[in-house]
């Protein structure tokens, strides 16, 4: 949920204020390569999620190596929050969600 200022306008916080003053073309180009960092990260942690789910159920592997791949998974996790935040404030910058062709994820 957006925060207000007391009149009611959207709160501004330091992010916001940074990327606002951005050209829209920059800052439409910064969308789109932060989109596109998104979807790799999450490619990418797709992947450990699925080694890790897979190492939980083989009696073979380790319980040091599956709890490797847990941890792993986990600071993806915050990695990935984090990175969602920005993109999110340089959304809000923006005003719209550009247009990221779906065949773009490299």
């Amino acid at each position: 949920m957006t925060e207000c200022t007391a009149s009611g306008e959207p709160a501004r916080n330091e992010a916001g204020s940074r990327y606002s003053s951005l050209k829209k073309d920059e800052l439409e180009a910064l969308a789109v390569s932060a989109i596109l960092e998104h979807r790799r990260l999450l490619d990418a942690d797709e992947a450990v999620y699925e080694e890790w789910l897979r190492a939980s159920g083989d009696p073979l592997v380790s319980s040091d190596v599956a709890q490797t791949l847990q941890d792993e998974y986990l600071a993806r996790q915050k990695q990935a929050q984090g990175q969602q935040e920005e993109l999110s404030e340089i959304l809000d910058a923006l005003g719209y969600v550009p247009v990221v062709p779906s065949g773009e994820k490299d």
